[in-house]
């Protein structure tokens, strides 16, 4: 029995993601769009994942240069997410007035992201309309500080840390990272 394609994308609406925007360049040009579809696959090494729709401008660059860059939005980054996902017709430059910086890439990162990524394609694998990309991080930056933008059932929410946590601060939130407490759990 195979499951029906809407069927299938309205049981998904119930996975909560983190936002994020994956940008590349080649040869002075520059695109990149909203996804989700973003996961980290192994620390030793530095391994990350993303699928990409095959009939894209950033898949075509990704293909072509053979890197990308990805910036985590932070929760008051709705409009950029609305922006690189196409939800603003109105624009033809989605990076037109966007601050952008680097990192050791020239594949631009969304300045006050949450964090950011420059990665390496290390293997692809077309899977249906998509491709699969498995990707070195070759550099990183950002400290677990900020407020995640999430999507979830086809909205954008914020996270709120939960009334019994105490406050975060600097040694909570190194001691949660090196796998002490585990804060809301």
């Amino acid at each position: 029995m195979t499951i029906d394609s809407e069927q299938l994308r309205r049981a998904m609406r119930t996975w909560t993601t983190g936002v994020a925007v994956i940008t590349a360049m080649h040869e002075g040009q520059q695109y990149g769009m909203t996804v989700n579809s973003f996961t980290s696959v192994s620390l030793e090494p530095p391994l990350i994942a993303v699928t990409l729709k095959q009939l894209t401008h950033t898949h075509e660059l990704v293909v072509k240069s053979g890197e990308f860059s990805i910036t985590i939005l932070s929760s008051d980054q709705k409009e950029l997410a609305d922006r690189f996902a196409g939800k603003t017709p109105d624009i033809k430059d989605r990076f037109a007035g966007v601050p952008t910086e680097t990192l050791v890439m020239d594949a631009p990162l969304l300045k006050d992201g949450i964090a950011y990524f420059n990665c390496r394609v290390v293997n692809s694998i077309p899977i249906g309309e998509n491709t699969f990309f498995l990707a070195e991080v070759i550099a990183a930056s950002g400290e677990g500080k900020g407020e995640p933008l999430v999507y979830h059932n086809r909205v954008y929410w914020k996270l709120i840390l939960p009334l019994s946590s105490p406050p975060v601060t600097s040694q909570n939130l190194e001691e949660s990272q090196r796998g002490g407490t585990a804060y809301g759990t």
